[in-house]
């Protein structure tokens, strides 16, 4: 579903469009510090036979952060694998109805996997853990990206289960 206005995603309001602007802003600036830290990594081993030690584990922070965040702004963008047949043939009212319930479903799975992961995050921190790697992160902290990632996309679920509720416009 698109929005006439701005050939952008359809959108339940600004809160939405403001949360999808900050989680485009960071997605854009976590790649750019990834290929950025890839590239100097891939320079200093091919140059000075050097590594940096720790590109490895922030590489794969970022690229955790990002799928979150890119499944999220998939999600908002009605991007995500349908099967469009079977979806296509169901008349307009029953095709809602999928919709709201595929929402719901994905909500409630969002919310409890961001629970789960909240309760990681705080063991380790209350525990004082650390990752057993060269730069001894502490582990709260890779380990609050699936909470705040499972928060994001239920931001976006919340929009796709209001913009249910939208009159069709037949134009």
């Amino acid at each position: 579903m698109m929005d006439e206005r701005n050939s952008g995603p359809a959108s339940a309001g600004p809160v939405f469009d403001a949360a999808a602007l900050a989680t485009r802003v960071l997605s854009g600036a976590v790649l750019a510090a990834l290929v950025g830290l890839v590239c100097l990594e891939a320079f200093l081993r091919g140059a000075f036979n050097y590594s940096l030690g720790f590109a490895e584990e922030l590489t794969g922070y970022c690229v955790v952060l990002l799928t979150f965040f890119g499944a999220a702004l998939a999600l908002r963008a009605n991007a995500l694998f349908q099967v469009h047949f079977l979806f296509d043939s169901y008349s307009p009212n029953v095709r809602v109805w999928v919709q709201r319930i595929f929402v719901i479903v994905a909500l409630i799975v969002c919310v409890i996997l961001a629970w789960k992961a909240k309760d990681l995050t705080l063991s380790s921190f209350s525990r004082n853990r650390f990752a057993a790697t060269v730069l001894r992160t502490p582990l709260w902290i890779p380990q609050l990206i699936p909470p705040v990632g499972f928060c994001v996309i239920g931001i976006f679920l919340v929009e796709q289960f209001l913009l249910t509720f939208r009159k069709k416009d037949t134009a």
